[in-house]
């Protein structure tokens, strides 16, 4: 295997490829740069005579092909002079080495106007100081190398991301809160829940407790603080409203609604037909649908067609219900009929 030449060991790797593409070589893109190197040398030598014309490779064949002595070229040069009668004296060596570097040149610049075989003639001639120096530079690291930095941040980013989102539990708390609220029972919580907070409201309210002064050194202004009355629940003024909505809202209609279960029946049907005993243990201690059916029956029979319970209730207590309750007792009618909804999808679901 021969030994390339001392100007193709100084190319870098793209210049080289650069030379091959316009030498002709094949097969050369797997190659690494110690391997690229021989094989151009050895396709430069073998082709001598059609690419040794070519000003950019010129370089090439200066160096490869030159005489091994300056002073017999020297010497040759003035004999062949001496034979025609003018003898001439011989040119020095720096004389001759800027006479060869102005007409490399001259021939560069005339023959091919191409900027990268003018680049290519410069750096075959640029000292190996400089070359050095401009090596020892750090060069900015190539896009491909700068993406693959990105993306390993990038992924252990988000390792660390779902690391933590694992570890809090979130996921599981949301979880258990969707399947505690996908159930009727929750949906009728909700929905007293929301009636509680308004009837609270009005047979409860709020009174000034005490004062936060303000604090200088944080800037805050000062700020009441009010509770609810407590005292008032030593009065009518609560009890006689609060048992108006109970009633009406809750006990009326959970009676009616574990008298009339409709789920005990379709439980104990099934269980005979499946030809075993009969189970008194019902789906619902409760069952939602008449618990819905009768909540909206007793609503519009006492806040719409004036219902009091043989004098049990009187007009101002069924007044402040009504204007207590959000959206009057037609909001308790939506609450209803919304729950009836529920419960008709739940037995359906399980059929």
């Amino acid at each position: 295997m021969s030994r390339p030449s001392n100007w193709l060991r100084t190319q870098r790797k793209p210049e080289l490829v650069d030379l091959a593409e316009l030498a002709g070589l094949q097969d050369y893109q797997s190659l690494k740069k110690p391997e690229l190197e021989i094989a151009l040398d050895d396709h430069l030598r073998a082709n001598q005579s059609s690419l040794s014309k070519d000003p950019r490779l010129e370089p090439f064949y200066d160096r490869v092909f030159a005489p091994s002595s300056p002073v017999k070229r020297e010497v040759q040069g003035f004999n062949g002079a001496g034979s025609d009668g003018d003898m001439k004296p011989p040119k020095s060596a720096r004389t001759r080495r800027v006479t060869k570097v102005a007409n490399e040149t001259q021939t560069t610049d005339d023959s091919s106007p191409d900027p990268p075989a003018r680049r290519t003639a410069l750096a075959a001639r640029t000292p190996r100081s400089n070359l050095t120096f401009a090596s020892s530079i750090p060069l900015p690291p190539s896009p491909a190398v700068v993406a693959d930095a990105i993306d390993r941040r990038t992924a252990i980013l988000r390792s660390k991301v779902g690391h933590a989102w694992e570890n809090s539990g979130v996921t599981e708390k949301v979880y258990g809160a969707r399947e505690l609220l996908s159930s009727v029972v929750s949906v009728e919580a909700i929905v007293l829940s929301i009636e509680l907070l308004g009837v609270g409201i009005e047979i409860m309210p709020l009174r000034y407790a005490f004062e936060i002064p303000a604090i200088d050194l944080l800037n805050t202004p000062s700020c009441q603080v009010s509770l609810p009355d407590l005292f008032l629940l030593l009065t009518s003024s609560f009890w006689s409203p609060f048992t108006l909505w109970i009633s009406t809202s809750l006990l009326i209609p959970l009676v009616f609604a574990y008298f009339f279960n409709i789920t005990l029946r379709a439980k104990t049907s099934h269980h005979m037909g499946a030809r075993a005993r009969p189970s008194p243990e019902p789906q619902y201690l409760f069952d939602p649908l008449a618990f819905n059916i009768v909540k909206a029956l007793v609503t519009w029979l006492v806040f719409a067609q004036g219902l009091r319970f043989g004098g049990l209730v009187g007009d101002g207590t069924v007044d402040r219900i009504q204007g207590s309750v959000p959206g009057g007792y037609e909001g308790v009618l939506i609450g209803a009929g919304v729950g009836v909804l529920v419960s008709i999808y739940d037995a359906v679901l399980k059929k």
